[in-house]
């Protein structure tokens, strides 16, 4: 199983710490590629193209804030799911790429999520419909959830 992080820059580095804490709860880790798609299309497809090639359970997150080009790049050329996790500082940020992060062209598919925890959980739910020992801690974890109320 392998969840692919995807920042358009170093600035996106916080919502890729919020999400890999997620993950290091459920004994999983990401790695991390920093490529700009309107600055460097081609590292960002060459590594798309590396990912397509494994058999392994890959689920991919792009963080990335303004014009998100990123994320629908990355789901157009990608077999495997992809989840956008627009990065924003303040309601004006939010209102730019909340909309730049929902309006893919036709044929690119890209679920958003806007918390980078929840982006995480969706990423590991994703995962675990084909792994019985993660789709058991992803029931502990909502039970623990549940217990608090």
């Amino acid at each position: 199983m392998k969840i692919s992080l995807f920042l358009a820059s170093d600035s996106d580095q916080p919502y890729a710490e919020k999400i890999q804490g997620v993950l290091k709860e459920f004994d999983l880790e990401a790695d991390v590629t920093v490529a700009s798609a309107h600055k460097v299309p081609e590292k960002v497809v060459e590594k798309i193209e590396e990912l397509n090639k494994s058999d392994e359970p890959t689920v991919i997150i792009t963080c990335v804030g303004l014009s998100n080009g990123l994320s629908g790049v990355v789901a157009a050329s990608s077999v495997h799911p992809v989840i956008a996790c627009p990065v924003f500082h303040d309601e004006g940020d939010y209102l730019i790429n909340i909309h730049s992060t929902l309006q893919m062209p036709s044929e690119v598919p890209v679920m958003t999520v806007v918390n980078p925890k929840n982006a995480a959980l969706a990423a590991i739910k994703i995962l675990a419909e084909g792994d019985e020992g993660l789709q058991k801690k992803v029931a502990e974890r909502i039970k623990g959830v549940k217990d608090k109320y």
